[in-house]
């Protein structure tokens, strides 16, 4: 019997995470205002937003998708960039439910802060925490 050799890793070509939402262009809207994302895929009910060179988020219509949206958000976005302390003063003063102030965890060598999206989803952005910090 022949063994099938499992694919290589290094041939994958990007990660979405796939997240569902009763109002799809509020979260258009959502992401590509409060965060800058880039509409890389626009597959009509669901759109593919880049947030680095092989990692994206997709937000689906509900009514379309493989899932329904639901109260209980137990997903997490996580974006990490090079200033937390730069993007927390901007998401601030756009005003998102659930916004807590920057937070250092030497544990986990990050600062960071949340809030959530339109329909409930958090979102984290976190930095690395430096040496020195």
């Amino acid at each position: 019997m022949t063994q099938i050799q499992r694919p290589a890793v290094a041939g994958n070509q990007l990660a979405i995470t796939f997240l569902y939402y009763r109002d799809l262009q509020g979260a258009m809207s959502f992401y590509e205002d409060m965060l800058g994302l880039t509409l890389a895929i626009d597959q009509g009910w669901s759109k593919i937003y880049r947030i680095t060179d092989s990692g994206y988020v997709g937000l689906v219509d509900e009514t379309r998708g493989s899932h329904r949206a639901n109260p209980i958000k137990p997903v997490q976005l996580c974006i990490r960039v090079a200033d937390v302390d730069a993007w927390y003063a901007w998401i601030a003063s756009r005003g998102p439910e659930g916004l807590r102030g920057p937070r250092s965890n030497t544990e986990l060598k990050i600062r960071a802060f949340v809030f959530n999206d339109p329909e409930g989803y958090q979102i984290e952005i976190q930095s690395a925490l430096t040496a020195d910090a």
